[in-house]
């Protein structure tokens, strides 16, 4: 469900109005709220179960790989960028996060995040949003590498997008490889990171 909010005086601006409305909202259990690229977005968490099961399964091996680090893993928590917020499937932020919180403690601010993960979620508008505005968004924020774990791209894709070009609002370089190919992350504290098959499940058959 998107929800647009149009201005609502002249002291209070369309991002601000927007996240207002935001911080209203109590969503079922079950759902999740973001704002990107200025909507209000909710959708339901973990659906279907293939898009829960990568999620977690590319949060554990993360976890090992980061082990003993000043970096972790989060889950179910929002990143804040500007009057934006979203909630990854994964992302990585430091282990400690004193001082780290976003605008009113709401989030983790963005400039603290050195990578997100998105699995595609199956319905239309969820592709737009991650493969897209997503996109646009992580880029404009200035989030140097974005995972996109597609199952619905052909056969199953990984892409690693790195290089964000914040005034332009995209990434300068992609990665982009079926299910069955080790794709690795190539910077940040997840450097040497593979999604592979233990993460994706194997090159599907049918798309």
């Amino acid at each position: 469900m998107t929800i647009r909010i149009p201005p609502t005086g002249p002291d209070l601006d369309l991002d601000q109005a927007v996240w207002r409305a935001w911080q209203s909202i109590d969503p079922p259990e079950t759902f999740r709220v973001e704002i990107v690229e200025g909507c209000i977005e909710m959708w339901r968490v973990g659906c279907p179960f293939t898009h829960a099961l990568t999620a977690n399964r590319l949060c554990h091996r993360l976890a090992s790989h980061l082990r003993d680090g000043p970096y972790a893993p989060r889950m179910a928590m929002h990143v804040v960028g500007g009057y934006e917020a979203w909630a990854p499937d994964v992302f990585v932020a430091p282990d400690d996060l004193t001082g780290h919180a976003a605008r009113g403690g709401l989030g983790i601010d963005a400039s603290t995040v050195p990578l997100i993960a998105e699995v595609v979620a199956p319905d239309p508008r969820g592709i737009t949003r991650d493969r897209v505005r997503k996109r646009r968004a992580y880029a404009r924020a200035g989030i140097p590498v974005y995972v996109l774990i597609d199952d619905y791209d052909g056969h199953g894709t990984v892409s690693v997008l790195t290089g964000p070009v914040p005034g332009e609002a995209r990434y300068a370089s992609e990665v982009r490889m079926p299910y069955g190919t080790e794709v690795i992350v190539p910077e940040g504290p997840a450097k040497g990171f593979v999604i592979g098959e233990a993460i994706t499940g194997a090159l599907r058959t049918t798309p």
